[in-house]
């Protein structure tokens, strides 16, 4: 096989941006430095532009199986590659919901010929299943977790169910990943809003409903009880600056055993977006104030939070714009994640190093992913090369998602991903895809 090279690259890796020539060959990075090309090789022109290790994505909803009218796992993994994701960890509220190990294998044989880019999947956990799957090594899966199984009927939530966290966490070796809320406060939140607005509650309430107070009273609890069990806690889509003092910043990654995520939309948009974009900007947990908004990001920066996700969650623009109890959270932001941190760093607000930490390293890092994460000769050539001084503004015409809307839809982003590697392979190029090769399994390091 003919190698591909980058030639004259900056490569933002571990803490420094070098300028120099990248090669691939066989689906992984062979050398970095100064190669001289062959007249085989295919060699790409790096002058001017960024190398990324390709972007993991910690937490989506590709909705396959079961939800397939939503999206799926072609057409989410194609407007991830797009916006420079190179691999995905899927939750497990599909239908059937990922409760047993069949169908979890059955997902990622549904990956293996549809995805574009590479996957894994966590492993489904609630009151149903618990012993059938603690019966098991549990130190083989990515993670166990709650994540949207809370939809299916009222009291699946763990955070509300002390017995079975003190079994989970006492028993479980691999990582428990939470939606972390109080689901009793929330019920009460809501039934006072009914009271003062019927069915029709503005959106605005939405972050009153799934308040403050519901996130952190769950999230220290269950922080107490990891520490208690020694367990691995990850906290998914954090949203309020009260929670990110809970988790700490004074021991590497590698040692921590309480982490957490935010998600790019906690990062971009603030309660005052309600009254523009409405059931748009609907995700559980809410959007919160412009103080959580800015929160987030120091925590994010300061290493209080570990990793960034999307919690790409699509939904039709029909079941969208219905009414606030009808209307469902979540929304689709996969392709766009990258451009919404990289506006960050246009801005100021965070360096491109830490972009890559964030969305690259710390991922692989945390999750044990084998030799992806890093841009290191020997490791999987998955690579996110962007242009920052080449703007473009969303649009229909643009938009990957199969649900074909997205709330930045007008906004104008001032950088643009121009190509990506998955395995070595250039899947997407300015605009245009190469769907000959399938993403792979991710795969771990070491069990837990």
């Amino acid at each position: 096989m003919k190698g591909m090279i980058i030639k004259n690259v900056s490569i933002v890796n571990e803490g420094k941006i070098i300028i120099a020539d990248l090669m691939m060959e066989n689906g992984m990075i062979k050398k970095i430095g100064q190669i001289d090309s062959k007249p085989a090789d295919k060699v790409i022109n790096g002058t001017g532009k960024y190398l990324f290790p390709g972007i993991i994505d910690g937490q989506v909803h590709f909705r396959e199986p079961g939800l397939t009218h939503k999206g799926d796992l072609y057409t989410e993994s194609k407007a991830a590659v797009a916006g420079g994701v190179t691999s995905f960890i899927d939750m497990p509220n599909t239908i059937p919901n990922v409760l047993s190990i069949k169908n979890l294998k059955e997902k990622y044989v549904l990956a293996s010929e549809r995805s574009l880019a590479n996957y894994s999947f966590f492993m489904g956990i609630n009151a149903d299943n618990i012993e059938e799957i603690l019966s098991i090594d549990t130190s083989a899966f990515i993670g166990l977790s709650d994540d949207g199984l809370y939809f299916t009927k009222k009291g699946n939530l763990l955070a509300d169910q002390p017995e079975i966290m003190e079994q989970l966490f006492s028993r479980c070796k691999s990582i428990i990943a939470v939606h972390s809320e109080d689901e009793q406060l929330i019920e009460a939140n809501e039934k006072r809003m009914r009271e003062k607005y019927g069915e029709e509650i503005p959106f605005s309430c939405h972050p009153l409903i799934r308040s403050e107070t519901a996130c952190y009273q769950s999230t220290k609890r269950m922080i107490e009880l990891a520490v208690k069990h020694e367990a691995y806690l990850h906290v998914l889509h954090l949203s309020t600056e009260a929670e990110t003092h809970l988790f700490r910043n004074d021991i590497p990654l590698c040692e921590k055993r309480v982490t957490t995520e935010v998600s790019v939309q906690h990062l971009w948009f603030s309660d005052q977006d309600y009254e523009r974009l409405g059931p748009l900007i609907k995700w559980n947990p809410a959007i919160k104030s412009e103080k959580d908004r800015k929160g987030l990001l120091q925590a994010l920066i300061d290493d209080r939070i570990d990793i960034v996700t999307t919690d790409h969650a699509p939904h039709l623009w029909e079941e969208k714009q219905q009414s606030y109890f009808k209307s469902p959270s979540g929304g689709p932001m996969v392709q766009h994640a990258l451009y919404i941190m990289l506006e960050f760093y246009k801005q100021g607000l965070i360096s491109l190093e830490k972009i890559a930490e964030k969305m690259c390293h710390n991922v692989a890092i945390l999750y044990k992913i084998n030799k992806r994460g890093f841009i290191r000769e020997g490791y999987f050539a998955d690579l996110t090369l962007v242009d920052l001084h080449s703007g473009w503004t969303v649009g229909k015409e643009n938009i990957r998602y199969k649900c074909g809307w997205s709330p930045l839809t007008g906004h104008r982003f001032q950088t643009k991903v121009t190509h990506t590697f998955v395995n070595g392979n250039l899947v997407y190029d300015n605009g245009q895809f190469n769907e000959s090769q399938k993403g792979m399994a991710l795969t771990l390091t070491v069990k837990r």
